[in-house]
This record gives structure tokens, C-alpha cells and sequence, in this order.
């Protein structure tokens, strides 16, 4: 029996936002260790000393390899594309034709014709179907994350991140970390071992990202853990990994514009319904594009080039004229944030529950921000950051709200509460909340992001 399409969930209930948000399907699950020694700590070291993270098994790869690659890419991207160059790397963003955001995920450049698109599907999904159904001279091979995929993954991913991370990457090479410039590629060897390194950074620090043959993995991985020792490296598992965007910067998975005419009816035919994800959080609208984001509301501005054709773009251009929203940091308030802890050993109805250290509760979080009481943004990824001391989530908010110290609120919970599994009874709080900067991290906004 073939799996009901995305089309056909749509018409059957009648309402997107209804589908979503009742969906039961959960938050980004990471199948790897929730935890080494604990979250805290695992969160301190890619702060203070060396930190090991395993990208092996949550993400999709997207292998394009053919003449026209690059074009498929350029067409369905709003990036400059005349100056990619193999041994480079970008963060590739998608719209509709409306200009409203489908996705990102890291492009990387690996030879000439040659492409990796790393991230979650949403985006991955959509330059797949481009190329199935244009007229492209090109190949996909498609490698999903080890929920869904039979068998080990093509390649390993590592990344190593925090102050000593570059020291780390010396001993393990035997000399000087090659100079490269962010998300530049390069190659060492590490324990006989032949890898590809792209200089990036997660958590708000510096760092590589390595990857190379499956079968590799577990050699590399011994010959990090035993150089790190001196380091003081600890692995991170899935339980701080999944906090790592907070402090950088990045929404993971916000509402993709692909539920409406923009996104043609033929790719809702195409994409099963599964491959779409839960709606929670406190912002409400029966209307699914209120729920939708332009590049300009994630501070994605800066990477959209107007200097080719691509999907969007004549949108693009019209919207890029008066922006109205612009991601921001905010730092809810211990005192109301304790409140809601507390209500669950109070009388009465508790407040929605704080699962730590990442409270997103759904695949896509939408919660809204007020101001006055009324609503100014969209609230998205929520947490406890260790190294702040602070619970925080990334938002983008009405120009007029975004100065630093300007205070707002976050309406927490659900009303009605819906039917998905992770939806207990509950009320609804608000929360107050501090706008910060984005990235919050001090090193992530004065250095990569800066470049």
C-alpha cells in the first residue's frame, strides 16, 4: 500500500494547522546516547575545554553529483552561487514562490559536479523533488538519518568544538591546523585515516566538522577520544546536542512554506505525510501562512544574492524593500519561569511542563511573543543554556521590539490543548522576557558570525 501523500492528509482533514497540530509525531529525536557524564556538564565543555559531538546518525545527506548540479542548486537556492568553489561550504536556504522559507541545511562543495546537502528533509526533500521532476543532467543518492535508514550511514560525522578544540585537532594530526578560513574545507589525516574537515563552528564555538568513510568511524573516533584526554574533551550526548542552537543562533525547524499555493500542488502529491512534523505552541491561527517566515525574519538577509534566477526571487526582491520582523534572543525570566515549575507541586491546574534542558515540545515550535498584550512575534527552539545560566529561546519580533533590554512576554502552553502524545492538561502562562542578541554567544556574534 503506498503511503498517504501530504496532498491527500491535507484534504482528508480539512485543515493544515489542525493536521499539524495534532499530529503525533515528535520532537527531532537524536538516536545517539542521551547522555555521557550529564547535560550540564556536557554543555560546559564546548565551552570551556573540548567537546565531541556525533552528527552521524540524526541528519540526512543529500548526494548530487552530475553537470548540472550546480544549476539545480542555483535554481532552487537564494545563495550566490558564482563564486562557490570546491572545498567551500555554505548554509543553502530555499523559499516558495511566495519568497516565504521552506528550509536550510549545509551545502558543501566536494568536487567539481559533486555536492553534499547535510540537514534535516524539509529542504533536502524539496531540491530532491526539483531535480526529479526538471530537466536536470544530474544524479541524487539519498542517505536518510538512522531512524528511518536500514543499516550503518555512508560516512561518520564528528564535530569538535571549544576553546582547545583547534589544539585538540594539532596533536591529532601531528602539526599545525591548516589556516582556512569559516566553512572553508581541507584534509588531514587523523590515526592512518584520510578526513575532510570544514571549519565551523556550533554552540557558539570555534571548531571542525570531520567526515569520512563509515567504516573509518570508530578508528577516528578512539584516536579523539584518547588525544583528549589531555584536553579535558567529553562526548556530548543527545540530551545537550539538541541545546546547541540556542546559544548560536540557529532556529532548527521553523514552519516550512510548502502548505499553500506557493509550494506547487504536485510537491504535497509527491512528499508522504509522514515526512512533515507536529505543530505545538502557544501561537494560534487557523491560517497555516501566518505561521511562515521570510529569510529577512531569521537574519537570512545577508545570503540571499539577486544576482541569478532562482524560486522566490521576484518575491524576494519586493519583500527585501521594508522587512518587518528580525530574530532576536530572549531571556525569560527566572522568577516566572520558577513560577511554572512550581505550579506543578501546586493545587490546581499546572502550567505546560518544562522538559529540560530543550522544552520544545513539538517538531515545530510557534509560540507567541507579546507586548502590551498583544502579539509582536514568533517565539521558536526553547532551553536551558548551562553556560548562561539562563533558560532562552530564539525568536524573531516586530523591528520596533528588537533593541537589547526591551521587555516582552512569551505565552507559554496551549488553549485548547491538543491531541499530541506529548500535550498533557495544562494552562496557559506568560513569561516574562528580555530581548537579547543574536547569536547570544559572544564568540559566535564577535568572530565566525562577523565574517
Amino acid at each position: 500500500m503506498n503511503a498517504e501523500s501530504l496532498e491527500e492528509a491535507i484534504q482528508r482533514s480539512g485543515n493544515v494547522v489542525e493536521l499539524l497540530r495534532n499530529s503525533p509525531a515528535k520532537p527531532t529525536i537524536f538516536p545517539i546516547t542521551p547522555e555521557f557524564t550529564n547535560w550540564r556538564s556536557e554543555q560546559r565543555s564546548w565551552r570551556e575545554t573540548v567537546a565531541l559531538l556525533d552528527q552521524s546518525h540524526h541528519m540526512t545527506d543529500l548526494y548530487i553529483n552530475g553537470p548540472d548540479a550546480l544549476q539545480l542548486l542555483s535554481d532552487t537556492g537564494v545563495n550566490k552561487f558564482a563564486n562557490f568553489k570546491v572545498n567551500t561550504a555554505k548554509q543553502f536556504v530555499a523559499v516558495n514562490a511566495d519568497g516565504y522559507l521552506i528550509g536550510d541545511a549545509i551545502l558543501a562543495y566536494l568536487a567539481e559536479g559533486s555536492f553534499n546537502l547535510v540537514g534535516h528533509a524539509t529542504v533536502l526533500d524539496w531540491v530532491q523533488f526539483r531535480l526529479e521532476t526538471g530537466n536536470y543532467d544530474a544524479t541524487i543518492e539519498r542517505d536518510d538519518n538512522s531512524l528511518v535508514r536500514m543499516g550503518a550511514p555512508k560516512i561518520y560525522r564528528y564535530e569538535l568544538q571549544g576553546p582547545s578544540a583547534l589544539a585538540l585537532t594539532e596533536k591529532l594530526i601531528g602539526g599545525p591546523v591548516p589556516d582556512i578560513k569559516f566553512f572553508h574545507m581541507t584534509r588531514f589525516t587523523i590515526a592512518g585515516c584520510q578526513v575532510r574537515a570544514i571549519r565551523h563552528g556550533i554552540a557558539g564555538q570555534a571548531g571542525f566538522e570531520i567526515f569520512g568513510p563509515w567504516a573509518d568511524g570508530e578508528r577516528v573516533r578512539d584516536a579523539i577520544l584518547e588525544a583528549g584526554e589531555e584536553f579535558g574533551l567529553c562526548q556530548v550526548g543527545a540530551k545537550a546536542y539538541s541545546t546547541s542552537p540556542l546559544p548560536s543562533g540557529w532556529v532548527p525547524t521553523p514552519v516550512p512554506a510548502i502548505f499553500t499555493d506557493g509550494t506547487p500542488t504536485e510537491y504535497r502529491k509527491w512528499l508522504p505525510a509522514n515526512a512533515v512534523g507536529s505543530l505545538g505552541g502557544s501561537f494560534a491561527s487557523p491560517n497555516i501562512s501566518d505561521y511562515y517566515v521570510t529569510p529577512w525574519d531569521l537574519n537570512y538577509g545577508r545570503v540571499v544574492s539577486f544576482d541569478h534566477d532562482f524560486i522566490g526571487r521576484d518575491a524576494l526582491e519586493r519583500m527585501r524593500e521594508n522587512p518587518l520582523r528580525e530574530k532576536v534572543t530572549l531571556v525569560w525570566n527566572s522568577d516566572d519561569v520558577a513560577d511554572a515549575f512550581r505550579s506543578l507541586a501546586s493545587d490546581g491546574l499546572p502550567a505546560k511542563y518544562f522538559d529540560l534542558p530543550k522544552a520544545r515540545y513539538a517538531f515545530y515550535q510557534v509560540d507567541q511573543v507579546l507586548a502590551g498584550g498583544a502579539g509582536v512575534g514568533l517565539s521558536f527552539d526553547c532551553g536551558y543554556a548551562t553556560n548562561e545560566q539562563a533558560f532562552i529561546s530564539l525568536a524573531t519580533i516586530d523591528k520596533r521590539y528588537v533593541e537589547p533590554g526591551t521587555q516582552v512576554s512569551v505565552l507559554w502552553g496551549e488553549e485548547p490543548n491538543s491531541a499530541k502524545p506529548q500535550v498533557e492538561a495544562h494552562r496557559q502562562v506568560e513569561i516574562r522576557a528580555t530581548v537579547a542578541p543574536v547569536p547570544y554567544s559572544d564568540f559566535a556574534r564577535e568572530t565566525y558570525r562577523s565574517n
